[in-house]
């Protein structure tokens, strides 16, 4: 039986592939680019092109990572990009995956289809109708419709989203953040006191496999973090510690930041993502008996 996995050129998907190449598992990876990945490829694009019930022959398992998530700073300027792959993209493969007999999906969707900042477990576990801008929205609308779509069907659905990723390899805040400690630019972060979720990428991978062939899962919606809120202050300190570097001079007071700030939108979107709240609550995956293995306090360099 065959493993079909989207996304799996990506930092989360490559490592996805090495836990089920580790299983001995037949795999193939669905990318719009030639990779170097040792697996059969189909090459198609699902933002466009048709996926054929052929594409799919002997495929028990779909593992969907793909998603538009780039440009988050101008959203409206790609509105139909994230439309295209995330929604109907997600919604293609989804249907051709019920016509071709695929008895299980996992959609890997992402903490942005539901609001932030809850405090009250039951609460946070019950919300999944306030998404957060336009990737948000993209992302819970196809969770809505593949769930929607496969309930009379023999393909069981479960939907995880995994809050900020880290890990060897990481792109994006926390790349940027980690060359300014090992270059030596990056000041001490102001004190914010603020609250932000986040999960080690093997410890996304091992939710994945947790989530593959359990039955009390299908149909459900899990949040994934590795229970530990961590501040701006806390995750630049544990960095540098984990790089052998000390810490650099000062930033601005945040006060003086926060001013900055309604200057300028680029200025805002910066403070907003590292000064911000966003914190989500994981116990119901907990509930389902699945307890990460990874916090970033205990990283090495090696497996950060």
């Amino acid at each position: 039986m065959t493993i079909l996995v989207t996304g799996g050129t990506g930092f989360l998907g490559r490592r996805l592939l090495k836990a089920l190449e580790n299983r001995g598992e037949d795999v193939v990876v669905l990318s719009r680019h030639s990779t170097d990945i040792t697996k059969r490829v189909i090459k198609k694009d699902l933002s466009c092109d048709a996926i054929d019930i052929t594409d799919l022959e002997g495929v028990s398992k779909i593992f969907h990572l793909a998603a538009y998530t780039h440009d988050l700073n101008k959203p409206k300027k790609l509105e139909n990009l994230y439309r295209a792959l995330n929604i109907n993209g997600t919604k293609k493969l989804a249907k051709s995956a019920i016509a071709a007999g695929v008895k299980r999906f996992i959609y890997i969707s992402s903490v942005k289809a539901g609001e932030a900042n809850i405090d009250d477990h039951m609460q946070a576990i019950a919300n999944n109708h306030k998404p957060q801008g336009i990737y948000g929205t993209t992302k819970r609308e196809a969770e809505k419709s593949i769930l929607e779509m496969t309930k009379e069907t023999e393909m069981n659905v479960t939907v995880l989203r995994p809050s900020l990723i880290y890990g060897s390899g990481v792109k994006g805040n926390l790349a940027l953040m980690l060359k300014g400690i090992e270059q030596g630019w990056l000041p001490h972060p102001p004190s914010a006191m603020n609250r932000r979720s986040m999960i080690h990428v093997d410890d996304i991978v091992r939710a994945i496999l947790f989530l593959e062939n359990n039955k009390d899962s299908y149909g459900e919606i899990y949040i994934a973090t590795d229970g530990v809120d961590y501040s701006i202050e806390n995750i630049y300190e544990t960095l540098c510690k984990l790089k052998g570097k000390k810490y650099g001079k000062s930033m601005l007071p945040l006060s003086v930041i926060k001013f900055l700030s309604k200057l300028h939108p680029g200025i805002d979107y910066r403070a907003r993502k590292l000064f911000g709240n966003e914190y989500y609550s994981s116990r119901k995956l907990q509930d389902l008996g699945f307890s990460t293995k990874y916090r970033l306090s205990n990283l090495n360099e090696k497996i950060f």
